[in-house]
């Protein structure tokens, strides 16, 4: 497990475990291939017992996660579209069924894929300078899978807001929406994630265990529905023209700047 080449991996004495995405990215962007690396470490560090807490973070303060390769993502056509987004939806997946509470540690931008895989984790801890944006449709593409569990941590009105226009909120709305749970400075952030670390180890592991798994069992079954449909759409919009016109503006755009 410790062979890994896109993310670092901690696991204390306490069974507190750490994973860090470390791709040499400056916003800590998805990749398939950090997908996949980051998929199935989450599925092997659920299988070991003595992991009670897990946190999830990027590297630097830049960003927890920017989002999805947009080069990779201009890509695609619409059989590699449902693969990568299949790839996606199963990382998603991963931590949301991981057996103990996940803790994501949100500094900068956290944006689209970033912000569904945040969304899957049980606990939210940002900064100030934390942003948050859903900005696909900017791109010519939908918010599918995980985006469909926006509605219920958000709201449904704010949640329309942020995928149909695309733009960003800063980390005072998003306390106020209620995706985050806390917000505090940047220099008190890991003070943050340790004190409610330290809270959930003065829990029996096993009851915590079974109540991770009630959680999850509450769930609104259509919650599973609205993540498969979703892959399929999200393949049909690359029978369009609009992905590869919005992908392409974007990039030149970010070569002019």
């Amino acid at each position: 497990m410790e062979d890994l080449k896109h993310l670092a991996l901690e696991v204390s004495e306490q069974g507190v475990a750490t994973l860090q995405i470390a791709n040499g990215t400056s916003l800590n962007i998805l990749d398939s291939d950090t997908i996949i690396e980051l998929t199935l470490t989450l599925r092997r560090l659920a299988r070991r017992p003595n992991v009670r807490v897990l946190v999830l973070r990027g590297t630097g303060d830049k960003a927890f996660i920017g989002g999805a390769n947009i080069k990779e993502l201009a890509r695609l056509d619409p059989e590699t579209a449902v693969a990568f987004i299949t790839r996606l939806h199963d990382l998603c997946e991963a931590v949301r069924d991981f057996p103990v509470p996940t803790i994501a540690r949100l500094s900068g931008w956290c944006m689209g894929g970033g912000m569904e895989f945040a969304a899957a984790c049980d606990i939210r801890i940002a900064d100030e300078h934390a942003n948050f944006a859903m900005p696909e449709v900017r791109i010519g593409i939908p918010s599918v899978i995980h985006a469909n569990i926006l509605p219920r941590l958000i709201g449904e009105g704010n949640t329309r807001w942020m995928l149909l226009t695309g733009a960003s909120i800063n980390a005072e709305r998003s306390l106020q929406w209620g995706f985050v749970h806390e917000v505090v400075t940047n220099s008190s952030l890991d003070d943050a994630v340790a004190h409610t670390v330290s809270e959930i180890l003065e829990c029996g592991p096993q009851a915590v265990r079974a109540q991770k798994a009630l959680l999850r069992a509450w769930e609104d079954p259509t919650i599973e529905r609205g993540l498969k449909h979703s892959i399929a759409v999200f393949g049909e919009c690359y029978a369009g023209t609009e992905p590869d016109t919005y992908m392409t503006r974007f990039l030149e755009r970010k070569r002019t700047r």
